[in-house]
């Protein structure tokens, strides 16, 4: 299997908030092999444990969360339109002409007003969520009934495309840190290391919360994807991360605020390993690390994320680059995490 093939087929496989199976489906089938336990807890999420040739000195969890962004369908109108809701956080700017896929097998486009019908103070401004529709060609609402109803749910139709150096496809948030995190178990760490691949980030976080009060580790590492705003338009102030310069750490967060020993940790081990890295460079957005690292008594928390433009997309970009450094900087903190004393 390629490099990225793995990869490939995470993003391609269907797997809403709450609807993760067919991502589970992969990566039980990856792991099971090379794991010494797997558990499957209640809400979904796979906690597997792979053994070291040393005990560490402070027990690590390692985190990725297998759900994307998507939609899903809550009405169907008397002309056959299905209405629906995110879920997730998505731009509705994004939304209008899109091609979705409800439930695997129906395709479907994101429908508006026709531009010539639009009112004065309409025009140059994006449609609120509600206005939309998603239109599977169906003309009735007995017709759409036949295979479509409410609670059905949507998710982009996308590429998967590996030229320039760059990896562009749906859901790279967070399969890309699913296929780190496999491959991490494959390769075998120093230590005894729980890797936690998690459900329903995108709606509240809640699988990471379950998962961290089961394992009740010592620390973790949240494994992601944020926002690069390396684009036209955007001054280098704000760009936020960079694509091609390498993992992002993040000091703190709209949910988190990460333990700075572990930040000037991972900086530390980076520039040691010659593993190119990035800071964080805003407090914006969130991630598993916020139910992580509040669990219980409190877990020392870092998290190490590759930069993506036009994340929570149909199309998503990361560096072929930085998913590398990404996997070498992963090994090199988690090795150090466990081989330190917690406290």
């Amino acid at each position: 299997m390629g490099r990225f093939e793995l990869l490939r087929e995470l993003c391609g496989a269907h797997g809403i908030s709450g609807r993760e199976d067919a991502v589970r489906k992969i990566i039980l089938r990856e792991i099971e092999p090379v794991a010494d336990s797997v558990e499957l807890t209640p809400l979904g999420n796979i906690i597997a444990v792979k053994k070291g040739l040393k005990r560490p000195k402070t027990s690590l969890m390692l985190d990725a969360h297998m759900d994307e962004v998507g939609l899903i369908v809550t009405d169907i109108t008397d002309g056959g339109l299905l209405k629906f809701a995110s879920v997730g956080g998505i731009d509705r700017r994004v939304l209008p002409g899109k091609t979705v896929w409800i439930e695997e097998k129906i395709p479907g486009v994101v429908g508006a007003k026709p531009i010539h019908l639009l009112e004065e103070d309409e025009k140059g401004k994006s449609v609120p969520m509600k206005d939309l529709y998603l239109d599977i060609g169906a003309g009735s609402r007995a017709e759409a009934q036949q295979c479509v109803r409410p609670g059905d749910a949507v998710v982009f139709d996308s590429v998967f495309d590996l030229s320039h150096g760059m990896v562009k496809s749906k859901a790279l948030d967070d399969r890309a840190g699913c296929a780190l995190l496999i491959e991490l178990m494959k390769d075998g760490l120093p230590y005894d290391t729980t890797f936690v691949f998690s459900v329903q980030e995108e709606v509240g976080l809640n699988g990471a919360k379950t998962a961290a009060f089961a394992v009740n580790p010592q620390a973790a590492i949240a494994v992601e994807c944020t926002t690069a705003a390396d684009v036209a338009g955007v001054d280098r102030e704000k760009d936020v991360c960079r694509v091609g310069e390498g993992p992002v750490l993040s000091f703190m967060d709209r949910r988190t605020v990460y333990d700075r020993d572990y930040y000037n940790l991972a900086f530390e081990a980076a520039k040691s390993a010659k593993i190119k890295c990035q800071p964080k460079r805003a407090v914006a957005g969130g991630n598993n690390a916020g139910a992580i690292f509040s669990s219980r008594s409190g877990v020392r928390t870092a998290a190490v994320s590759l930069p993506c433009r036009y994340l929570h997309s149909p199309v998503g970009v990361i560096s072929q680059d930085d998913y590398a450094e990404a996997k070498k900087l992963l090994a090199v903190l988690a090795e150090r995490i466990a081989e330190t004393d917690s406290v």
